[in-house]
């Protein structure tokens, strides 16, 4: 029990990476002070209270990504934060209040309270390939992406990529932030994470696979990186417990376009109707490559797309958002 005796803090834990960090915390031993906009609402944190070790080590604290200081009484006592409330969804009427405020002020809030407790040995930022790869050189399948990269936020303005924008800015203030106030501080890079639900509510990436399984006439003519939620929530803890850690870590099991999701899809549910053609009539968006060094530091072993793949499926079903 690498975790007994010691007190981590996790924001936004009702999210989908965050429940399973709050999962395999507890797994390990840790006591987790884990913040949540509405704790009194069992409806969305019966999930973690039943999760094993819970009724033991673990304890919700409110706490709003744009009120300032609220997330103090979360923070204090704690030697590690991991802070993951971010929203993360297309439809947006509102990029600045709905995504760009909550990701950047919301970080600053979160760092800002940080600095106010010297017991805090590290944080661990989930950020996202979103704040990687955007920056305007070519993906093509000879080309990897590593920790190097930053996106560019004009070219994603240019482009109204607003969650992608969230999470370059975000980061990109974070590691400011942090440099000023000598706090040390990992980020996390996921691609798009699939896997298990433990969250009784619908996330955006398992939602996309939703939509290939349930009747989708068209699939998006896009290649986005796969990961495992399990592996991403384990990359987490591990750059938390690994003293060497440092920088930036991207965390992509496999380059996929959609097309190929729908293959892997077919051959693991021969009598789904999945969708036979691609959204538009241009070429397949290619595949590229994404470093796997860094990651390998913390010793991640990279659970395939297809069991992935076949895992959000079975959870979707359990969940009954699905049935076939």
């Amino acid at each position: 029990m690498s975790g007994a005796g010691k007190v981590v803090a996790v924001t936004g834990a009702s999210g989908y990476i965050a429940s399973w960090i709050v999962k395999l915390l507890l797994q390990r031993g840790y006591t987790v002070k884990a913040s949540v906009r509405e704790p009194n609402e069992s409806r969305k944190t019966a999930h973690l209270t039943s999760l094993d070790g819970a009724k033991e080590r673990l304890q919700l604290f409110k706490a709003n990504l744009l009120e300032e200081g609220s997330f103090e009484s979360c923070l204090e006592g704690c030697e590690g934060v991991f802070h993951t409330a971010s929203p993360f969804y297309h439809d947006i009427k509102d990029p600045q209040a709905e995504l760009l405020d909550p990701a950047i002020k919301g970080t600053l809030n979160v760092l800002n309270s940080v600095a106010k407790f010297p017991s805090i040995k590290r944080v661990v930022l989930t950020s996202s390939i979103a704040a990687v790869a955007y920056n305007g050189k070519p993906r093509t399948p000879d080309v990897v992406v590593d920790e190097t990269w930053f996106s560019d936020p004009n070219l994603c303005k240019e482009s109204q990529l607003w969650y992608v924008l969230s999470k370059t800015l975000a980061e990109d203030a974070a590691w400011k932030f942090v440099h000023e106030k000598g706090i040390d501080m990992v980020t996390i890079n996921p691609a798009m994470v699939i896997g298990p639900l433990l969250q009784p509510t619908l996330n955006t990436s398992a939602a996309a696979i939703l939509n290939l399984i349930n009747g989708a006439q068209a699939y998006n003519n896009l290649s986005l990186g796969w990961v495992n939620v399990k592996d991403v929530a384990n990359a987490h803890i591990q750059a938390f417990e690994i003293p060497s850690a440092n920088g930036r870590y991207c965390l992509v099991e496999r380059v996929a376009h959609y097309a190929e999701v729908v293959k892997m899809l077919r051959e693991l549910y021969p009598s789904l109707e999945l969708p036979e053609k691609c959204a538009d009539e241009k070429p397949l968006v290619p595949i590229y490559q994404v470093s796997k060094e860094k990651a390998k530091s913390l010793g991640i072993e990279y659970i395939p797309l297809e069991t992935s793949l076949k895992e959000t499926v079975e959870s979707l079903k359990e969940k009954k958002f699905v049935s076939f």
